[in-house]
């Protein structure tokens, strides 16, 4: 009988080590998925002496082939992300810091139009606290709808980093939305995403020009990082009866609107129909195919094989799981 509990015990603990090892197994096929979901990017070896954002500006026929930025940030972040290798750090920065990641419009940045948000990491790590610069207060509402941030490693004249990117879905995952038409909220009868966002452009189920990010999200701007140390701060609970638009706060030396003080203007904008800044056109963009927060195929890959493996005898079948206003409508 001792015999047979031994052979048993011994027959159980090997089963459980198959288990661990194909679990392993998963996360490392896993891991390898999604290092590789971020898309190469060519540089450009012509020199681009830009070193100010008007000169980003200079380059929008070449960037906008037809013409249009609506809910098109992703080409700006191309253009930039194509010539990185000729720009230090700090001059990255600034010219990442010349457009809005929302409308697309050119965007001159300044302390008055520097929000804070904190967003979602799409990898499911939880919240992340940064900037952003925008062409006008609607876009804080829009943002924190749809926006997710996601990283990406970007080699610069002063080496490689991992920068922190806002990022939407893919809208060509569903592209035939962008064919359907629907009732304009600034009173232009009926449209479509295809008239009013034409840079937004889809091939075999890809967006054309976008960069991806180490989760294989579209990439439509940077998400700038708070000061060291402020995370904590800059994450905690805001009173939003308090909230007071344009009101400017500060840390660490560095100029912003906090995102909360919007939060009545948002909700007033929501019940109007999006009247306001780009309206519904990135909304629509962006909710074609939205990010659904946590790293998609790692999560998936592992859930479906562990699903796959019977569980050892005697398991009970619980598991451990790995205030400027305006529009800015082009």
């Amino acid at each position: 009988m001792a015999a047979l509990t031994i052979a048993l015990l011994v027959a159980l603990a090997a089963r459980r080590s198959d288990v661990a090892a194909a679990a392993s197994d998963v996360r490392a096929d896993v891991a390898v998925v999604a290092r590789s979901m971020a898309n190469e990017i060519a540089q450009v070896r012509e020199p681009w002496h830009g070193s100010t954002v008007n000169d980003l500006f200079r380059e929008y026929g070449r960037i906008f082939k037809h013409g249009n930025r609506n809910a098109a940030s992703h080409l700006w972040a191309s253009f930039l992300l194509e010539r990185s290798e000729q720009m230090t750090h700090e001059r990255l920065l600034t010219m990442f810091s010349g457009f809005c990641a929302v409308s697309g419009s050119p965007v001159r940045p300044s302390e008055y139009n520097r929000y804070m948000l904190t967003l979602d990491r799409a990898d499911g790590s939880g919240k992340m606290a940064g900037f952003f610069h925008y062409c006008c207060w609607p876009c804080v509402c829009d943002t924190q709808d749809f926006i997710k941030v996601d990283t990406r490693t970007v080699r610069t004249a002063s080496g490689e980093r991992k920068y922190n990117f806002a990022v939407i879905g893919n809208p060509c995952d569903r592209e035939e939305e962008l064919r359907r038409p629907f009732e304009h909220v600034f009173g232009r009868g009926m449209q479509t995403l295809q008239m009013l966002a034409p840079e937004v452009r889809c091939r075999d189920g890809v967006l054309l020009g976008a960069p991806l990010s180490d989760n294989g999200h579209v990439i439509i701007a940077m998400f700038f990082d708070a000061p060291e140390g402020s995370q904590e701060t800059l994450l905690a609970p805001k009173v939003v009866q308090n909230a007071q638009p344009g009101r400017i706060s500060n840390i660490a030396g560095v100029s912003y609107q906090d995102e909360f003080e919007f939060g009545p203007m948002c909700e007033d904008r929501k019940n109007k129909g999006y009247n306001s800044g780009m309206g519904e056109i990135f909304r629509k963009v962006a909710s074609i195919s939205p990010i659904q927060v946590g790293p998609r195929a790692a999560l998936e890959a592992e859930n479906d094989s562990m699903a796959a493996l019977p569980p050892p005898d005697g398991d009970d079948g619980a598991c451990v799981s790995g205030s400027g206003q305006g529009v800015c409508l082009q």
